[in-house]
Parts: structure tokens; sequence; C-alpha cells
């Protein structure tokens, strides 16, 4: 449902600000970004329209906005109006599978206890780390370098990151960065698998419960 309001509040050298509708009740946060394309640069005062949206943190935000009289923007191609493909991918289904599954394997000693142990201490580092980092890109404050993120999901904490970015929708359509993800995950398999074979994780195993795996 869209509702009529004002903006109330902005900040236009950081591009944000919030509205409120006719009829009432909270504000709304609104990014510029936000706005329909083409439009020009809103100051308080302006009449919008717009629809709102919750964030993962419950906040009420404002998107698809207009200006009141505004044109509705048409596509130029049916198929602009389509999901990215990357958006499509079952995210949050793959890192609980995966989770489960290396919990699965070193429950029944296919693998040692220090491989399922080891992935669920770095996915719950990076869910953390997207989750930060989602979260200071509303609040626009310093951000968590892309390089620290793939990091840690070459370490380990990919099934978590892909919780993270279906959870919070961040970093889904960005197809550079996307690209180093998938890599990122083809190392960690095979540094797992080389680590297994080659009794690299038997011994992180006894080190970590003190010889008693």
């Amino acid at each position: 449902m869209r509702l009529a309001g004002r903006i109330c509040e902005w900040n236009d050298d950081k591009g944000y600000g919030f509205v409120a509708a006719h009829e009432g009740g909270a504000r709304a946060f609104v990014h510029v970004k936000a706005f329909q394309s083409g439009s020009r640069r809103p100051v308080p005062g302006d009449l919008v329209s717009y629809r709102v949206e919750k964030d993962a943190k419950g906040r009420a935000n404002a998107v698809e906005l207009r200006f009141a009289g505004q044109r509705i923007e048409r596509r130029s191609s049916p198929s602009s109006a389509q999901p990215s493909p990357l958006r499509r991918i079952p995210r949050r289904a793959l890192g609980v599978s995966a989770l489960l599954a290396v919990a699965a394997l070193g429950s029944l000693g296919w693998v040692p206890a220090a491989v399922p142990l080891v992935q669920a201490l770095l996915s719950f580092a990076s869910y953390i780390a997207y989750w930060w980092d989602k979260d200071a890109a509303g609040a626009n404050r310093r951000r968590t370098p892309e390089a620290h993120l793939h990091l840690l999901d070459a370490l380990g904490g990919w099934p978590g990151a892909l919780i993270a970015q279906q959870q919070f929708r961040h970093k889904t359509v960005k197809a550079s960065f996307q690209a180093v993800f998938w890599v990122t995950v083809l190392l960690n398999l095979a540094a797992v698998t080389a680590a297994v074979r080659l009794g690299w994780a038997r011994v992180l195993t006894e080190l970590l419960f003190d010889g008693r795996a």
C-alpha cells in the first residue's frame, strides 16, 4: 500500500532523511536511492508518495518514492523488471544445509571434530560481519572492507555468509563480490578436503581436545 506524506527532515550531504505520512504514525527513514530514477534532490517539505518496508531490525524504510505529480517511470524492457538471477539462489537453505552436513559428518566420525567446530565458529563470525556491514551501510558508518568478508569466508565462514546474505539482502547482486565469494567457497572446500586427507584436521582436533579426540 502506498502512503502520501512529506519530507520532514533531509540531510543532503549524507543523502538521507525522514518522511512522515499525512495520516500520522512513525516517521520512515528514506535514502536518496529510494527515489524514482531521474528525480531531483529532495528538500524538506516536499510532498511524496511511497511504500514502507521493514529492515532486518524492524525499522521502517520508505521505498519507491515519487514526488507529488511525478509520472511513474516506465521500464524500457520487460526483462529489466525480472529479479537478478543472483537473488534466486537459495542462500539460507544452502548455508544451513552445509552446516548440518558437516555436523553430521563429524558426529559419524567421517571428519575430525575440529572441522564442524571451526566451521560453526567462523560461520557465526561471518554472519556477524555481514550484519555489521549492512547496518553500517544504513547508518552511514564505516563499512567492513570486502577483503575482510572474503577472508572469513575462505577460512570457513561461507555457510554463515550465505545465511546473512539472504537474511539481510546484502551483497547478493554485486557481481564482482559474488564472483570472489564463490571462489572462496571452492578454496575452502579444497583446503578442508586436503586437511582431512593429510591428517592436519586430526592433529588440530587433538590439540583442541587435549588428545582425547
